[in-house]
């Protein structure tokens, strides 16, 4: 049974900084809300679908995670995955995976620089395979194992999802 997994990095958040002295709670601003959002009507447009979403439980992402959910017509659930905050090796987050979900359209909202690992993990490269803020790649996998690559199917900045919605 193939699964598609959508790998989704979070949209534009508020800058590092003294306002925001706990990374985990910093926000997307308005222009990155604005900006998923269109890009999101480009997943549909592609007539993407997403069964389940698990996303970092830090702010950013859950938000964008949220406003996924909200532009697909499905409206799939949201679960926190502790393995996507950053810092967590890929297989923990495959491990993880494959024992919460029995989807077989799932999104994993998180950050760089581990999404990018994950991603370079799941199709057998040997460096990771960054995103921009707000883009999404396409993978699908016959099975999580590590003994099989996934098949890296689309990547898409969000500038492109945002004009395939328009």
């Amino acid at each position: 049974m193939t699964v598609e997994i959508y790998v989704v990095r979070h949209a534009i958040a508020a800058e590092r900084g003294p306002e925001w002295p706990d990374d985990a709670k910093r926000p997307l601003v308005e222009r990155g809300i604005a900006r998923f959002k269109e890009a999101v009507d480009g997943l549909v447009w592609l007539d993407v679908v997403i069964e389940e979403i698990f996303t970092s439980p830090l702010v950013r992402a859950r938000q964008t995670a949220e406003l996924l959910s909200a532009g697909l017509p499905a409206r799939p659930a949201v679960r926190v995955l502790e393995e996507l905050a950053p810092g967590h090796p890929p297989q923990a987050v495959v491990r993880r995976l494959t024992d919460e979900s029995r989807k077989r359209r799932v999104a994993l909202v998180g950050h760089e620089p581990g999404l990018g690992e994950l991603i370079g993990h799941l199709i057998g490269a040997k460096t990771p395979v960054p995103s921009k803020k707000g883009g999404v790649c396409r993978i699908d996998v016959e099975s999580l194992s590590p003994q099989r690559p996934a098949v890296l199917v689309w990547l898409l900045t969000p500038k492109i999802l945002r004009k395939l919605g328009h």
